[in-house]
């Protein structure tokens, strides 16, 4: 049936997030970018999160924009392969202008991790996950 997902997420500039992702280590399929998008590329298995300046999104959507100070239309969960890189990626969102909202802690005993909102307040959750430490 499908051959691969992606996500589409509304921004208010194109060139301020690309660049708050960049910072912050993500990387861009720049093959794909038109001045009003830009295709970021996720992860080992390319996972592709699409940024689309909000006029265009609302378009495609076909239904008004999530006011992200107040709601959340998701929340996106990445992993990382350490504390320290949970640690380390917190940093970099609040050197690169993000929100941190909740700070790197250990949840559940086997399960260490952060919350940030980027810079058009999408909701992102960071975690590395520790199987072994699962009873």
């Amino acid at each position: 049936m499908t051959k691969q997902i992606w996500l589409n997420l509304p921004v208010k500039d194109v060139a301020k997030a690309k660049d708050f992702f960049w910072k912050i280590g993500f990387s861009f399929n720049e093959q794909h970018d038109t001045p009003s998008s830009t295709c970021m590329v996720v992860g080992e298995s390319h996972f592709v999160v699409m940024l689309f300046e909000e006029s265009l999104f609302a378009s495609f959507s076909q239904n008004k924009l999530t006011d992200t100070q107040s709601s959340s239309e998701v929340l996106i969960s990445i992993d990382a392969e350490s504390v320290a890189e949970v640690d380390e990626l917190a940093k970099k969102v609040e050197e690169a202008g993000g929100t941190v909202f909740s700070p790197p802690t250990e949840s559940q005993g086997w399960m260490y991790g952060f919350g940030f909102a980027d810079l058009d307040g999408h909701r992102w959750n960071v975690l590395f996950m520790d199987f072994t430490k699962l009873s």
